[in-house]
């Protein structure tokens, strides 16, 4: 357990200074996040949960709350990453902060909104009230502890009743440069009422010329019969820090689909939850991870079966290069009552250099006794003799390496329905290698999420 925070925390600081808000129930939803960041403290190395992972230089720095920046910079970098037409709705936050001349949110189809948190808070009160804060559980994590009590800039997403979106939601959160060691802590909110159906995209991305944190928190709750394909791409820059917490609540016959690629900053922590609240709830979760120098990045995932006929795949892939380090460590909880479960839970890397490490932990943990559940983690280097193979046919020693860890990545990549999603990422593969577009790998025809 972490000491109790001083009260000249730099946190404990902005918090006392923050204005209070309109709402009561918001005031008090800050306060208890608070009260429990102060209890927990920061997590050190010597707790299980965080022993592979330091995060002291966040600890120890003094950080100041981001602040909205405008201008030619920020519609620059928005326009780097938006999806344009491709998406239903783009909600662009500078720093933290809700842009409203760079997003676009009037193509929505009916029964469908997205819209900022703090405009939420006026049109949507009641049902941020039933949902906001009821699900990430703060007492196990202090970075989600520590969003809470600053819960006001963010995006809410709501899909009624029998609604669908063909094309995605894109909630973009951007980071200029600003003051030294800003922070911001995004918070997001999905509701898929009964029978809906939508995509969500959430990309964090900023600049490589300034220190800074992230620190988001995603609450997911979907009712019967719902489906939902979520993606994450983390592509912060390369002095940025990104802590984050995704909890998901599924509801009976209810899917959930997961994609998270996380190719940016110097140390990311993802966690993410997914509560089978109902029976015949399904989820898949793909991850990607392609690091290189000296970054680390940290996947905690768990799914938590409650209920029976609750089937649950996962597959994470790591390609580390440089003196890269990253860490996986998955649960399947089986709870009694949760017989009849299928879960399978994958997860490979490839090391490309002598110096990237690997720690990788899948477990198990079942108290039901007719279940199907399994586990496996490999970790190795690229196969040398298949780079022979295509040198001998007239490919360069990094064209060689390129395509292999290519076709490697492509088991995720080509699991990603939203094409900007997956573009992004194939071009950042190969800009990595400085090779040309046409070494793409091409696969639009097949996005199964049973490929498992």
């Amino acid at each position: 357990m972490t000491a109790v925070l001083e009260p000249t925390n730099s946190f404990v600081k902005s918090f006392e200074k923050t204005p209070g808000h309109a709402r009561p129930w918001v005031n008090d939803l800050r306060g208890r996040g608070m009260d429990v960041f102060k209890q927990l403290g920061f997590p050190t190395t010597k707790q299980e949960e965080w022993r592979d992972t330091n995060i002291s230089a966040i600890a120890n720095a003094t950080w100041s709350p981001a602040k909205l920046v405008t201008g030619q910079a920020a519609f620059d970098l928005s326009q780097k990453y938006s999806f344009g037409k491709a998406a239903a709705a783009e909600l662009v936050f500078i720093n933290g902060h809700f842009d409203p001349h760079l997003s676009a949110v009037s193509n929505l189809p009916k029964g469908i909104k997205a819209l900022s948190l703090e405009k939420a808070f006026e049109s949507d009160a009641a049902l941020l009230e039933t949902h906001l804060g009821k699900y990430a559980k703060i007492e196990q994590h202090p970075f989600a502890a520590l969003n809470t009590s600053f819960v006001r800039e963010g995006a809410f997403v709501h899909v009624a009743k029998g609604a669908t979106c063909e094309k995605p939601i894109h909630l973009l959160f951007l980071t200029l440069p600003g003051a030294e060691t800003a922070v911001s802590h995004p918070r997001v909110l999905v509701v898929a009422e009964e029978n809906s159906e939508c995509s969500v995209v959430e990309t964090y991305a900023g600049s490589d010329s300034s220190v800074y944190l992230t620190n988001a928190v995603t609450e997911i709750v979907q009712g019967k019969n719902s489906r939902i394909d979520h993606n994450k791409l983390q592509q912060e820059g390369n002095a940025g820090y990104h802590t984050a917490l995704m909890q998901v609540v599924l509801e009976g016959r209810s899917l959930f689909v997961s994609h998270s690629t996380s190719i940016g900053s110097k140390l990311t922590r993802n966690d993410l939850h997914v509560f089978f609240g109902g029976e015949n709830a399904e989820a898949t979760l793909n991850g990607l991870v392609l690091a290189n120098g000296e970054q680390h990045i940290d996947n905690h995932t768990l799914l938590q079966h409650e209920k029976a006929h609750c089937p649950s795949h996962e597959l994470y892939k790591h390609v580390l290069d440089g003196k890269a380090t990253g860490v996986f460590k998955g649960k399947i909880f089986v709870q009694k009552d949760a017989q009849k479960t299928d879960s399978k839970q994958t997860s490979k890397s490839l090391l490309l250099s002598d110096t990237a490490f690997m720690n990788s932990q899948p477990a198990l943990e079942i108290y039901a006794d007719d279940v199907k559940c399994t586990h496996g983690s490999t970790i190795g280097p690229v196969d040398e003799n298949a780079v022979f193979y295509l040198i001998s046919r007239g490919l360069s020693l990094a064209q060689a390496r390129h395509l292999m860890t290519y076709a490697f990545a492509a088991d995720i990549t080509r699991r990603i329905k939203i094409a900007p999603v997956r573009a992004r990422i194939e071009d950042f593969m190969t800009a990595l290698h400085g090779l040309p577009q046409d070494l793409r790998i091409a696969d639009e025809a097949r996005h199964d999420v049973a490929l498992l």
